[in-house]
């Protein structure tokens, strides 16, 4: 019994896990390329896919982009150099983790900047809120209050 428990156990593990959509006819014999390899695809995003890496995606594209980070490789590119191929050739959007640089910056600052004001916001507008007179007063005068009563006797 808990042999079968641990065969579930293991079988849940292993569905859970992503498949990797690397082929076998993809992978380099040398393993310390085909290693840098699967590190740099894990970095790019399949531009069908958008949320997947290309090494997770079965999209003809990102086989495309895979072979062609192999092929960089082979030919003696560093890590870099194939980055910035792939980016030269498919722009910054296949970046998984966008740079930090440029027009993205305001991208990756906007956010907690707009946090950070939003904050401020709701600071000033519970603050004024308390300072306020409550509400509990109606403010009418007598002659008011008389007009009310007769108005709504009707």
């Amino acid at each position: 019994m808990i042999r079968l428990g641990a065969l579930v156990a293991v079988l849940a593990l292993g569905i859970a896990l992503p498949a990797l959509a690397v082929q076998p006819d993809e992978i380099l014999d040398d393993p310390v390329l085909e290693s840098r390899a699967r590190d740099i695809s894990a970095g790019l995003r399949c531009l069908v896919c958008r949320n997947e890496s290309i090494d997770e995606s079965n999209a003809d594209l990102a086989r495309d982009m895979r072979l062609l980070v192999r092929e960089r490789l082979v030919e003696g590119d560093s890590d870099a150099e194939v980055m910035a191929f792939i980016v030269e050739r498919y722009g910054e959007f296949v970046l998984l983790r966008p740079t930090t640089e440029g027009a993205n910056l305001i991208l990756w600052v906007a956010a907690p900047v707009l946090f950070v004001v939003t904050m401020l916001g709701a600071l000033v507008y519970l603050r004024r809120r308390e300072q306020s007179p409550e509400p509990g007063g109606d403010g009418l005068n007598a002659e008011e209050r008389a007009r009310l009563k007769e108005l709504l006797k009707d």
